[in-house]
């Protein structure tokens, strides 16, 4: 399981009385009698933690060099009055109008050559040095000004960087490519093997002569693509680092964060790179409310955002009462959903709920997303439900510090992901997250929860390790899986797997490459399948997306086969074992029920069971503090009562559990 990490830096949670409660504080939209209002409200829902002066570079600096900051004055000493800790932006998410006005070349870039303009947000690129130098001046202003105001507990640098646009294509953006790419290689030979452009005439005599990989006749190199992806997190990267360096100047004793966007559809950033420089991580999450099964992709995303975080509790920084404004159907979230939703987040980790926004707006872009006060003010659901919940993490806080149980492990690596779905592929089917979504899920439905970890993380102490479309995989990281299993794992490794390294060099002598002898396989041909075109197995699952010629060799099992032409009998489910272990390979993707049943096998043969009995609808995950403690959550998010095997204090109630977990409630209970 994931391991304890040394602390990065000072802790923000010695700072903050119990779970964090809040959300995002826009005070410059409103008035000062609102403003005053918003105290007593804020003490009324038992909010002890709020991020202020992310959008407020306009208003702070209305004219270059001219600064205001007599509101934001008031606003912190009123919420210290309050005790009410602050995690305080430095307002460099969006630049001012007479900056992109006096210089627009700080302006994003597209592919098509496209300069995006002001009016909106996140109108910048990261590499530009003229951006840099007045967004490192603004933070430096910031944090001399409040460097001992007693209400700073937290830096939330800038805002949700990757969001909107995630590459760029300026010339200054080129430059700095060049200049990441001579850094990483040495030299342009070194880079040319890399890229392996000895095909179609792609060599480079210097690094003058490469450009981003922008519109061209046909398919792009896919070294340059893998590489300009990395280059763009790393360029977001090397921005934060630089207004990390002047808060750490001025304020070495105050934590640093910035909000990521760990959801099952966001690959901008490559968050396991970027932990490292984070003091506590910060994710903020939304559901898709066309979802039917949308707590299930926010267990992914939060079971993902933990595994960022090293195991450690992170902060839950943005999510919505009720409905968002920028999906096409914004549906309000259903009676209990939003307590269901912010509790799921703190069982899997999360040891600070917030939203976005503290006071719905009523102009902008985001007037009619949800906020912790709505329209309708105290008189609504809305803020019933926000008082709610303020008093459910009160009586949490005994949960506090302690750390999710898991025995399981899913791989998660974004380059894998970067590389698995570029062009020119067998099969543009394959999806990164489809495998590993479909086992989660199965997981989730049987009450086991999973880490995420990433190819470099030690896999000891994991019973079970689900590899899923490692499409690219070092020699290491294929070498720590393999003795995972010789030491004792059960280890699956689906299709397409191992097939380059990093280089996105192909791994010559037959398919899965890295993982061929652990398998005790030999693939020589895809067999790719059309849309609709499902395959039966001779176990009866039907599968998608997949099939291949799989050759089992000698001491391999064959579990199941495929029964369609060509591959009649060839081998679609295959075990070896290995040391302690065994090694397991899916050569396709099995519909839920097949998923499901080879998860049972799975988790039979490791010997992990389910954080309780209960039914399917009910969520089940255990946090254990350092103490011993146990906590065992068990959401339900059906319509009917259910029942639950557990015996101890239900802490929301503070009564002895019941057994029985009402519909659309949730029950905490601190075990005997």
């Amino acid at each position: 399981m994931l391991s304890p990490e040394t602390p990065r830096g000072p802790s923000v949670w010695s700072s903050i009385r119990g779970l964090g409660y809040g959300g995002d504080y826009n005070p410059e939209q409103w008035p000062e009698h609102v403003r005053l209002e918003d105290i007593d409200l804020m003490k009324e829902a038992g909010v002890n933690l709020l991020s202020v002066a992310i959008f407020s570079w306009g208003l702070l600096e209305p004219s270059e060099g001219n600064y205001d900051f007599a509101w934001l004055d008031d606003v912190l000493d009123n919420l210290h009055g309050a005790g009410i800790k602050v995690a305080l932006a430095t307002a460099t998410a969006s630049p001012p109008a007479w900056l992109a006005r006096k210089h627009p070349e700080i302006l994003p870039v597209t592919a098509e050559g496209t300069r995006l303009e002001r009016g909106s947000r996140r109108h910048y690129s990261p590499s530009s040095s003229v951006y840099r130098r007045y967004a490192t001046t603004m933070t430096r202003v910031i944090a001399e000004r409040y460097k001992d105001h007693p209400v700073l507990a937290l830096w939330h640098v800038d805002n949700e960087l990757g969001c909107h646009v995630g590459e760029f294509y300026g010339e200054e953006d080129a430059a700095a490519f060049r200049l990441w790419l001579e850094r990483r290689y040495g030299s342009i030979d070194a880079l040319n093997e890399a890229w392996g452009t000895a095909f179609w005439s792609q060599h480079y005599a210097s690094f003058d002569e490469i450009i981003p990989p922008g519109l061209a006749p046909t398919t792009l190199n896919p070294g340059q693509q893998l590489d300009f992806a990395r280059f763009n997190s790393r360029a977001f990267m090397d921005y934060y680092r630089e207004l990390l360096a002047v808060l750490r100047e001025v304020t070495p004793d105050v934590p640093a964060t910035t909000n990521f966007m760990v959801a099952s559809a966001t690959k901008t950033l490559d968050y396991f790179d970027w932990a490292k420089d984070m003091d506590v991580i910060a994710n903020d999450h939304y559901l898709v409310a066309a979802d039917p099964e949308r707590e299930i992709e926010l267990a992914f995303s939060a079971d993902l955002t933990r595994g960022v975080a090293g195991g450690n509790p992170w902060i839950l920084m943005e999510h919505s009462t009720s409905a968002v404004n920028w999906q096409p159907y914004n549906q309000p979230k259903m009676p209990g959903e939003m307590l269901r939703n912010s509790l799921a987040h703190v069982a899997r980790g999360a040891d600070a709920v917030m939203f976005f926004q503290w006071r719905q707006s009523k102009a902008g872009s985001e007037k009619f997303h949800s906020a912790m006060v709505p329209h309708g003010g105290r008189n609504t659901q809305v803020w019933r439900n926000v008082v709610d919940l303020g008093d459910a993490l009160r009586r949490l806080e005994p949960v506090k510090g302690s750390r999710v149980d898991s025995r399981v492990a899913i791989v998660f690596d974004y380059e894998a992901w970067w590389a698995s779905e570029l062009d020119s592929h067998p099969s543009q089917g394959v999806k990164y997250l489809d495998t590993m979504r479909a086992f989660h899920r199965a997981l989730y439905l049987r009450g086991v929860t999973v880490d995420f970890v990433h190819p470099s993380a030690d896999l000891g102490g994991y019973d079970l390790i689900l590899v899923c479309t490692l499409y690219s995989v070092t020699d290491e990281a294929a070498g720590s899986v393999a003795a995972a299993a010789s030491d004792g794992a059960t280890v699956l490794i689906s299709y397409f797997s191992g097939i380059v390294d990093e280089r996105d060099h192909i791994r010559l002598g037959g398919y899965p490459g890295a993982f061929r002898e652990l398998l005790g396989i030999r693939t020589e041909e895809f067999h790719p399948l059309f849309p609709g075109t499902p395959v039966t197995l001779s176990d009866g699952t039907a599968g998608s997306v997949w099939s291949e010629q799989v050759q089992a060799l000698e001491a391999t099992e064959v579990l199941s086969t495929f029964t369609h032409y060509p591959l009649e009998g060839v081998p679609a489910v295959t075990r070896r074992a290995t040391g302690a272990g065994s090694a397991w390979y899916l050569a396709t993707l099995p519909d839920a029920d097949g998923v499901d049943a080879l998860t049972a096998r799975l988790l039979e043969e490791a010997k992990v069971t389910s954080a309780a009995e209960a039914s399917a609808a009910v969520e089940l995950v255990r946090r254990r503090s350092a103490d011993g403690r146990n906590f065992l959550f068990a959401i339900n998010h059906s319509r009917e009562d259910v029942a639950v095997k557990s015996d101890g204090v239900e802490l929301l109630g503070g009564q002895r559990f019941t057994g029985v977990v009402p519909a659309g409630a949730v029950a905490v209970i601190a075990e005997d």
